[in-house]
């Protein structure tokens, strides 16, 4: 007997499904706060060097002179101009040049004498840096003056961010899947994310800020690989897909969430506050959430499945079905004798077809994990407002994600995976090929590719948890979101490649996101299929008396290479 078939006798998407979505998708809300954020708190606000020294005596004769002139004045003779006609931000003069005054009273215009910060000995700040507040009140930037030849370090606070999150996908993958399940390291992920996350607006120095930035992202990740197992597990075949859109709406919800707590919210802290407090809610929530029954089955524990079963059968009004279904019944769902055996992450290499399916769907993961926030990460990118600019992009995620509901059903699974990494990257290469100074035009086309990325992230979370069998779908997806948060890591780096040359970074997402359709162009289709339980269903090595809900002949694409 089939898990689906269980789940159709006691309807599989009732009132019991529908509970377990409404509390997931409220602990997911802290989630896509999180992972841009960093658009925001590491904001890099205008700036130049301190000036306040003019306020001091030395042995320059005309200090007297110099506490008299406005500030437009002070900053002329104190730093140099760049070509664009605005002050510097990372350099000034040796010394003050008074007689840049005299010649800008001249001529109305500096540049009129090809007088420019080559031509007069300058320095890098000596006394600091004083910013613009009227975007930001405070951020990471100005709080460690992360900038000049210290701004990559804010690009690095994403990464640091990322690399916890690799790591505690890797860590959360084992731990639901080896011995603890996907409700206790649900609380766990809830919890520990919730306080090092707190933790962090208490930093005294930006080393003790990356490092708790790090456990945040290690702890936190716990949340998005616990919930989506758990709610592809507990509902049927053709609820899967609307789960898997409502699922990936809860990011889009997210991503307008920052959008208006950062708008309102201008101050780095407080930001971060604001955006962790929607777990608090999922903490208290928590107790309701019920324990995956397919992998309390596949583990043994058939009396705490049953308990689950009668709570989802007496939610669903199926009281009638309740006789029928008893712990010594349950055995016969996952045929695979696992004999006690713990799986592990060495399983998705023991067998051909394991290993070329975790190397695919990681592959995959990378690609447009780096495409999907190599577009989201560059929301200054264009000279468009920061904060319209992220609600545009998040705006377009809507009919991006919804337009799954109808694509991975019509056309299937990967199709939709490949056709809009495809044209995700055809919009970054045309971002890449349009001048600089036609910054509308951009955002249009960067929207554009937003959303079909959009639409490859949504795909690829629902896809991705029917390919692998149940015993091993969180260790499998911990490896995929490993991969994925790679990708991730790498992108705000990617984007320094733009003081290297224009486009460049578009032109690395585009090369990537090109490659990546190709490589899940080899994924078996999942559409109309029975989830896997056990990694014989994907090997095809079940007995032959047994009725299989393998992929059939789509994973034998995994074995010939034919996609």
């Amino acid at each position: 007997m089939k898990f689906e078939d269980l789940l159709q006798e006691i309807n599989g998407f009732g009132r019991f499904q529908k509970m377990i979505l409404c509390l997931t998708f409220l602990g997911r809300f802290t989630l896509p706060c999180h992972f841009l954020i960093n658009n925001f708190i590491a904001g890099i606000p205008s700036h130049h060097c301190d000036i306040n020294w003019l306020d001091g005596d030395g042995d320059f004769g005309d200090w007297d002179l110099l506490k008299n002139l406005s500030m437009e004045q002070r900053l002329t003779v104190s730093i140099p101009k760049q070509a664009d006609g605005s002050f510097s931000s990372c350099l000034m003069y040796t010394e003050p040049q008074l007689h840049l005054l005299q010649l800008q009273q001249q001529t109305g215009n500096l540049f009129d004498n090809n007088i420019t910060a080559t031509q007069l000995p300058t320095v890098p700040c000596q006394n600091g840096w004083v910013y613009d507040n009227s975007t930001f009140t405070s951020t990471l930037a100005s709080e460690w003056d992360l900038v000049c030849e210290r701004k990559g370090m804010n690009k690095g606070t994403a990464t640091i961010f990322f690399i916890g999150v690799m790591f505690g996908a890797v860590f959360f993958g084992s731990m639901s899947d080896r011995k603890f399940g996907r409700c206790i390291m649900l609380l766990v992920s809830y919890v520990s994310g919730m306080a090092f996350a707190l933790g962090s607006i208490f930093s005294t120095s930006y080393v003790m800020f990356a490092v708790l930035r790090f456990f945040t992202g290690f702890s936190i990740i716990g949340i998005v690989i616990a919930t989506s197992v758990l709610i592809v597990e507990w509902v049927d075949i053709k609820s899967r897909r609307l789960v898997g859109v409502i699922d990936a709406l809860s990011w889009t919800c997210g991503y307008m969430l920052l959008s208006f707590l950062a708008f309102f919210i201008r101050d780095w802290k407080w930001l971060i506050v604001a955006a962790t407090s929607p777990v608090a809610f999922s903490i208290i929530s928590w107790r309701w959430v019920p324990e995956s029954a397919r992998w309390l089955i596949a583990n043994g524990r058939l009396d705490e499945a049953h308990h689950y079963l009668k709570k989802c059968i007496k939610m669903n009004g199926k009281q009638e079905k309740a006789s029928s279904i008893k712990p010594e019944n349950l055995s016969n769902i996952v045929m695979s004798d696992r004999g006690g055996r713990k799986y592990s992450y060495l399983d998705l290499l023991r067998t051909p077809k394991m290993r070329k399916l975790a190397l695919f769907t990681g592959l995959t993961w990378y690609g447009v994990g780096s495409t999907f926030y190599g577009i989201s990460y560059n929301i200054a990118g264009f000279g468009v407002n920061i904060y319209l600019t992220q609600f545009i992009y998040t705006t377009v995620e809507v009919p991006a994600r919804l337009s799954i509901y109808y694509l991975i059903d019509k056309i299937g699974r990967r199709k939709t995976q490949c056709g809009s990494l495809f044209l995700a990257g055809l919009s970054l290469a045309m971002v890449a090929a349009i001048p600089k100074d036609h910054k509308l035009v951009m955002t249009v086309i960067a929207v554009l590719g937003k959303g079909f990325s959009a639409t490859s992230f949504a795909t690829l979370g629902l896809y991705s948890n029917e390919l692998y069998p149940t015993v091993v779908r969180q260790n499998g997806m911990g490896w995929n979101n490993l991969c994925g948060r790679m990708g991730v890591a790498l992108a705000p780096l990617i984007l320094l490649l733009d003081d290297v040359g224009h486009g460049l970074p578009q032109v690395v997402l585009c090369l990537i996101a090109m490659a990546t359709s190709l490589v899940a162009s080899r994924l078996p289709e999942t559409r109309g299929r029975c989830l896997p339980e056990a990694i014989e269903d994907v090997e095809g090595t079940r007995a032959p008396h047994v009725e299989s809900p393998v992929l059939t002949e789509e994973t034998e694409k995994l074995g010939d290479g034919n996609s």
